[in-house]
């Protein structure tokens, strides 16, 4: 090992600001501070440049970190936001959104690099500095950075549906290559999960907001309200001229549990509490516009980061005593570490090894208590997580006054189901080759409506992906 890689290992991690967890539970602005420019600079430098960048291979779009460190630690703030950009429509949000401690950040050699004095020290802050970066750019600018010349019309035209983190990529590549590109938007605001699904302590709004009105100087139509497969279908977008569509509609049906009492007045999907609790009424369709009850007692069941997500909100919306109830232990959870660590700072308790079995009301329909069951672990299941087996006669009750249910969520088969040539999967999961291709031809699709569940950063992958696929299909039409 050189002597300047054992100066770089021989750095401390620099700690990233974040605000004290009895202050963030009064509001809902981002719990992290993030880095100053010298901080950033000295947390730069700790990247040992490794030849063979096993964060960028860990990465699903291939950032190159090494190189945009290099270009931090020069004090080329600008030139390494760019960098970036080069894979990334999104760097400010994966910085923030993505699990970095399972792709760069758990990759990175710095976190396991054996020092002279034995001394371990955290991989590199990956995830801060790219946003850190990109959110200095954008502030320098005034903006998003448009290209210095805009492309010329190709006279091609693409439908995208959702405007998720797939969409908005397909949208953005698209454009700069010249073709029009109109997106469609069931939600009244577009954005898809990165509005409607991000609570705002982990994502400020205006990133999103900033990101669309950049797209829209890029000549992208942004279409509201409209419900593709039921205010107009796949069909009627060609028939109205689009040379192809691309479908990024995610994940977005909450999956519900099926035990007694899912109906109760109080109870909601893990989306529905989210939004109500996260959003003003007029970013909000009609029938969600109704401001949530201050809770009291609020019961989240599930064990990933939209339960961690919706009992932080529950914690900012006034609640007492907050629970998430989970049937395996914390070593089964796929959430991030992060998230729970959060939690736990603004007061929430877990209940571990726990199933909720049936949801108590009272005469008027509303809930009053979770009926719970301990649970112990068996033999690992088809998720390679030990199954968790009812411990009889270990039946308790949890008061609560709001449960939000928050155990997976599933794609919306209605696309799948009103587009002749789609194939999907019996969960409406559609079917793709590797780039993106469906069965039916001039129609794309990618993300979570695709994969089930997953990243943002995959979706984002997915939709650059599809873009290319996309491209190339537009070039192989005959010339009109």
């Amino acid at each position: 090992m050189t002597h300047e890689v054992h100066r770089r290992l021989a750095i401390g991690v620099q700690p990233v600001g974040k605000q004290d967890a009895e202050e963030r539970k009064q509001n809902f602005d981002e719990t992290y501070l993030g880095f100053d420019i010298n901080a950033a600079k000295i947390e730069a430098s700790r990247c040992i440049q490794c030849p063979s960048a096993p964060c960028q291979e860990a990465c699903p779009v291939s950032n190159d970190i090494p190189g945009a460190f290099a270009l931090i630690e020069e004090g080329d703030i600008l030139g390494a936001a760019n960098k970036f950009r080069e894979t990334s429509n999104l760097p400010e949000m994966c910085g923030r959104l993505c699990p970095q401690e399972s792709l760069c950040e758990g990759a990175c050699v710095v976190g396991f690099a054996i020092r002279p004095d034995g001394r371990s020290e955290p991989p590199v802050t990956i995830g801060k500095l790219e946003s850190f970066c990109t959110d200095y750019q954008r502030q320098e600018l005034g903006g998003y950075p448009l290209p210095r010349y805009m492309p010329e019309p190709t006279g091609r035209s693409v439908a995208i549906v959702g405007s998720g983190p797939a969409g908005l990529a397909v949208a953005e590549d698209l454009a700069l290559e010249g073709h029009k590109c109109v997106v469609y938007e069931s939600w009244p605001e577009p954005g898809g999960v990165l509005v409607y699904g991000i609570p705002n302590f982990k994502m400020r709004k205006d990133i999103v907001d900033e990101y669309v009105e950049y797209l829209q100087q890029l000549g992208i139509e942004i279409r509201c309200n409209v419900y593709v497969g039921r205010d107009i279908t796949v069909d009627g977008l060609f028939e109205s001229g689009f040379d192809a569509v691309f479908i990024g509609t995610g994940a977005g049906v909450g999956n519900a549990m099926g035990i007694e009492g899912e109906e109760l007045e109080g109870v909601h999907s893990a989306t529905d509490f989210l939004v109500r609790g996260n959003l003003s009424g007029e970013q909000l369709p009609e029938h969600l516009r109704e401001p949530l009850p201050k809770p009291e007692n609020v019961v989240v069941i599930g064990g990933g980061d939209t339960s961690m997500d919706c009992v932080r909100t529950a914690i900012r919306l006034g609640a007492e005593n907050v629970s998430c109830v989970y049937r395996r232990t914390e070593a089964e959870m796929l959430g991030r570490q992060e998230e729970r660590k959060h939690a736990r700072e603004e007061g929430v308790k877990f209940e571990m090894l726990t199933l909720p079995t049936r949801i108590i009301g009272d005469d008027q329909g509303r809930v009053t208590s979770v009926e719970c069951q301990r649970m112990e672990l068996g033999e690992p299941d088809d998720s390679g997580r030990r199954r968790p087996i009812p411990i009889e006669g270990s039946e308790f009750i949890i008061p609560a006054d709001t449960v939000a249910i928050a155990i997976g969520y599933g794609a919306d088969p209605i696309l799948p189901q009103t587009t002749k040539g789609l194939k999907s999967d019996r969960k409406a999961l559609i079917q793709v080759d590797p780039t993106g291709r469906t069965t039916r031809p001039g129609v794309f699709a990618g993300g979570d409506n695709v994969n089930g569940a997953d990243l943002v950063v995959t979706a984002l992958a997915d939709g650059r992906r599809a873009a290319d696929a996309i491209a190339a299909y537009l070039d192989s039409l005959p010339v009109r």
